[in-house]
């Protein structure tokens, strides 16, 4: 186990290292080298640059020393010792206070929770520790640099306990950052982004698309800006908005509709909920007139509702069609009838037809 034995360090002092390889301007991501990666070696990436760029930075969490149930941590504790990439207890309540400690004491923890559906025994630590370190301190103090990265979604077996999406009941906790990537280039840049940011991160990772989603990926130090939605495709009768898996399925949707009704959406992937871009999407609408949001998670308090009041307050006026939400049921996740309950090509299609002849 890491011994935690130094002086509390500001996090401004100890970035003392970070900036050598970071990039953030598009023209030098274009001049990296990249290599073709997934999403989830995409994530193993990340945290290996945030470990050779941070010398407190550690990776923990169950079995994460073994590589983690879907190996995102392969071959990092072989590379960086057992001391920095190691397994904790098979209890997310004692590996939340101890990311928060840690990173109270002005280091890095990058902090895995197996699958999202666990998180909640760590509901308490997230929500009434890391969110209001720094507001209760008056600013003093804070658990910046601690990212939770956990697994999420649908998988197409997981039924009840390894298939839930709980990113809404994050998004109304000020004080923390929630995050979402739908492709291995974005998954990099986000994680490195919010592993190096100043309040604390949950980084939902879709699991399903850990092996389906493939590109080429800078293999450099850089980051995504957290908040800032990512215009997909662009087009004017429509404004579609996801993010995370259900991406890959509104981009069969969007180009259906193109092929077969003539119809040009505008798909927008968010990338983070907490902050998100309300510019972006505001901007969409307006031009667009008719707007539908998609997520795997139950429609009910589900973050597409929080999407869909703001553009009523801010786009009224462009409004040609009410706001549609395609989303989970209301139900418990199923087993036998997964395929039923999540939004899919051909609910998202009708939705869009429907819509745009409003």
């Amino acid at each position: 186990m890491f011994k935690a034995t130094k002086m509390f360090v500001s996090p401004a002092l100890r970035k003392f290292n970070k900036s050598a390889l970071k990039c953030t301007a598009s023209r030098c991501l274009a001049d990296m080298p990249s290599k073709k990666m997934n999403l989830f070696t995409a994530v193993n990436d990340a945290m290996r640059v945030a470990l050779k760029t941070d010398d407190t930075a550690v990776v923990f969490g169950e079995d994460v020393g073994f590589g983690g149930v879907f190996r995102c941590a392969t071959g990092l504790r072989e590379e960086f010792g057992a001391d920095r990439v190691f397994n904790t207890p098979l209890c997310e309540q004692g590996i939340a206070g101890f990311a928060i400690g840690y990173a109270s004491m002005g280091r890095t923890a990058i902090a895995e929770i197996q699958f999202a559906d666990y998180i909640f025994p760590a509901f308490d630590q997230i929500v009434n520790e890391a969110a209001k370190f720094r507001y209760r301190s008056g600013n003093q103090f804070n658990c910046g640099s601690l990212v939770f990265r956990t697994p999420c979604g649908a998988v197409g077996h997981g039924a009840l306990y390894h298939s839930q999406s709980p990113e809404a009941y994050f998004t109304q906790v000020p004080g923390l950052k929630v995050v979402m990537p739908s492709t291995p280039s974005d998954a990099k840049g986000l994680l490195l982004a919010a592993i190096r940011s100043n309040d604390p991160v949950i980084f939902f990772e879709p699991k399903i698309l850990y092996r389906s989603a493939v590109e080429e990926v800078p293999e450099g130090d850089y980051e995504v800006e957290i908040g800032k939605a990512r215009i997909v495709t662009e087009g004017t009768d429509c404004t579609i908005i996801g993010y995370g898996a259900q991406i890959l399925v509104l981009q069969k949707a969007v180009e259906k509709a193109r092929t077969e009704l003539g119809i040009n959406c505008e798909l927008i992937d968010l990338r983070s909920l907490l902050p998100w871009d309300v510019d972006a999407v505001c901007k969409s609408v307006t031009k667009t007139g008719r707007c539908i949001i998609s997520h795997e998670a139950p429609k009910t308090s589900g973050f597409a509702a929080e999407i869909s009041s703001t553009i009523q307050e801010e786009c009224f006026l462009s409004l040609e069609a009410p706001i549609a939400r395609i989303c989970g049921y209301d139900t418990p996740f199923p087993l036998a009838f997964e395929k039923y309950y999540l939004p899919d090509e051909t609910k998202v299609l009708e939705a869009i037809k429907s819509v745009v002849n409003y």
